[in-house]
């Protein structure tokens, strides 16, 4: 089959079945599977190696920014696009960090989808209106976001801390040890300036980490 091949990573299958119906109106584009979790979209990706993957960052266990940075180690040139409901304009910053080309909210018009997907299959890059208004507000009033000074897994770290994961289930989720993980949450603190572990969980929900789709963890 021609066109273009698809992955499609979002937890919610309903949602999975009308964006799908959307993608695969358009002439030259297939979707070829689907994924669910962080650990299904990569063993997907390496299976079908897709032309473009459009991920979603809330994802049980593992999120979005875990997702992207795994597929990136094992393919430099995979084309990620993210569709998420986060409108964090500092969250969109660590998924181009960790290797997104991408990052379109759903908020945006089915259209501006289409777009990018044509755009980041070329090897271009996209960023949705409200996202880039943000960045640019940002830049001009010289604002700052407890995420600047992380990492993108200390990102994703604080993220699963943020949503509720116990440090036992963040290792796991992330094939971390214990000691590490708790290593990880000592640096976060350290970076952020965090005093207390809920001061970290409200620097995070302000930082736009907990979107409203997030799934219970």
């Amino acid at each position: 089959m021609s066109g273009l091949a698809i992955l499609l990573v979002d937890d919610h299958p309903v949602v999975r079945e009308g964006y799908r119906r959307l993608i695969e109106r358009q002439p030259g584009l297939r979707v070829v599977a689907e994924a669910e979790t962080a650990a299904e979209a990569y063993e997907a990706y390496r299976r079908c190696r897709p032309d473009v993957t459009i991920l979603d960052m809330s994802l049980p266990g593992a999120g979005g920014l875990e997702a992207i940075r795994h597929i990136r180690q094992w393919d430099k040139g995979a084309r990620i696009l993210v569709f998420t409901m986060h409108q964090s304009a500092a969250f969109a910053v660590k998924a181009f960090e960790a290797g997104a080309l991408g990052y379109i909210t759903k908020t945006s018009p089915p259209s501006e989808l289409i777009r990018a997907v044509e755009a980041i299959s070329r090897g271009g890059h996209s960023i949705s209106a409200d996202i880039a208004a943000e960045l640019a507000a940002e830049r001009l009033t010289n604002r700052t976001s407890p995420l600047d000074g992380l990492g993108v897994r200390e990102a994703e770290i604080l993220r699963m801390f943020a949503a509720g994961m116990e440090t036992e289930r963040i290792a796991a989720a992330l094939n971390l040890s214990l000691k590490t993980v708790q290593n990880y949450h000592y640096q976060i603190k350290a970076k952020t300036g965090a005093r207390t572990d809920a001061h970290l969980v409200w620097m995070a929900i302000s930082a736009g980490l907990l979107a409203d789709d997030c799934p219970p963890q």
